[in-house]
């Protein structure tokens, strides 16, 4: 009988290291997807407040990029086990999994924000605002909600 629970632990820890393995991806697979929207929403930012000098072709691009990921199924990043309180580097909130539906209706709402916006934010800075404060929006609803505050 000790050799079966030995044989049958055994056997599982593969597949809790997978498990960990797909989690710490997952992770990585988030903030590497927030990065990329980080880092074009401050591009957007920065020519907003006057901080980046205008220039259509980056704010077209910036637009354009954040209304490409923005249709990535960014959800399906949160799996489970990967909430702040069960990993150290995670600033997910445990209601994304307890309203999941609302979490996802969030993230479409940022695409439904971002319909447009590498053309909308040419013909001059004072069109880049709008578009900030669009998109703006709808990334604080999600984060009011399902990201740990920092």
């Amino acid at each position: 009988m000790k050799k079966l629970i030995l044989s049958a632990v055994l056997a599982a820890m593969p597949l809790a290291a997978v498990a960990d393995d797909a989690k710490e991806e997952a992770l990585e697979a988030r903030h590497g997807f927030y990065t990329m929207l980080s880092i074009n929403m401050g591009v957007l930012s920065g020519m907003a407040r006057g901080e980046i000098a205008y220039d259509e072709e980056a704010a077209s691009t910036a637009g354009s990029n954040i209304e490409a990921l923005s249709r990535y199924a960014a959800p399906t990043l949160f799996i489970e086990g990967t909430a702040a309180s069960e990993m150290d580097d995670s600033g997910a909130l445990p209601v994304v999994w307890s309203d999941r539906a609302d979490f996802t209706a969030k993230h479409a709402a940022l695409g439904e924000a971002a319909v447009g916006a590498g053309e909308a934010v040419r013909g001059g800075q004072g069109n880049v605002g709008p578009v900030v404060q669009k998109l703006g929006a709808a990334c604080k609803a999600c984060h009011d909600k399902f990201r740990k505050p920092e």
